[in-house]
């Protein structure tokens, strides 16, 4: 029986950034101006929550403005060549909009918001977010983004997909935030790594075949898939 690779790709703020979306990691660790912990952090969110919903605001408006880009429309197209699933280390819905129909967000999702007391009680929130906004229960509303010091609730899930990944790509992403960052160890030695980054980060301790391609996420998702175009299936 011949069936599709599976195709396990991680992508980072590389990829949105060609779409005009900032990455904090470019301006010495601010983020729109603000030091991470201000405004990406419990305790940042315990000290203002003015300011953190503020911020996240001005995020959301400016992502509604925006469009995928071609890195993100071939990674959709590519669903009919490979059984591809999507690892995002990005709060924006860019892989959505382009057509790619499985997406696990591992930082959160900045269209939805959930309460400060059950974290399964998620909406999808497209507009501003203030003090007042609540939950059923009266519990405030926060952004559903997983800030630095909390857990991943996703990980588990990322690990599983990344062991059964027949080939694995990472693009757009300078592999220094973990736990996502580790995810390339739980690869099968003999799986395929491609990592697309302009500037790939120096990688230690893989032994698996690794090539990097040291282009843009568009230029080198389309050098990859003339790559891979010849070898979509298995036995």
């Amino acid at each position: 029986m011949i069936t599709k690779k599976k195709l396990v790709v991680l992508s980072g703020a590389g990829i949105s950034a060609e779409s005009g979306i900032k990455t904090f990691r470019d301006a010495g660790g601010l983020w729109e101006g603000h030091h991470i912990e201000e405004v990406a952090s419990p305790e940042g969110w315990d000290k203002n929550k003015a300011l953190v919903l503020d911020f996240y605001n001005k995020r959301r408006t400016q992502l509604l403005e925006v469009h995928p880009n071609n890195a993100h429309q071939i990674l959709a197209e590519m669903e009919t060549e490979f059984d591809l699933h999507i690892i995002t280390q990005n709060v924006d819905d860019l892989h959505e909009r382009a057509g790619s129909t499985k997406v696990l967000h591992l930082h959160g999702e900045l269209l939805k918001v959930r309460s400060t007391m059950d974290p399964d009680y998620i909406l999808d929130w497209k507009t501003d977010l203030h003090i007042g906004d609540n939950d059923s229960n009266g519990h405030q509303l926060r952004p559903h983004i997983v800030w630095f010091g909390e857990a991943v609730p996703a990980m588990e899930e990322a690990i599983t997909l990344v062991q059964k990944a027949d080939i694995f790509l990472i693009i757009g992403t300078s592999l220094q935030v973990y736990p996502a960052a580790g995810l390339i160890g739980y690869t099968q030695p003999t799986t395929p790594v491609y990592y697309i980054d302009p500037k790939p980060a120096q990688i230690y301790n893989v032994n698996n075949p690794f090539k990097a391609i040291a282009l843009s996420a568009s230029e080198g998702i389309e050098v990859l898939r003339q790559e891979l175009s010849t070898q979509p299936e298995k036995i």
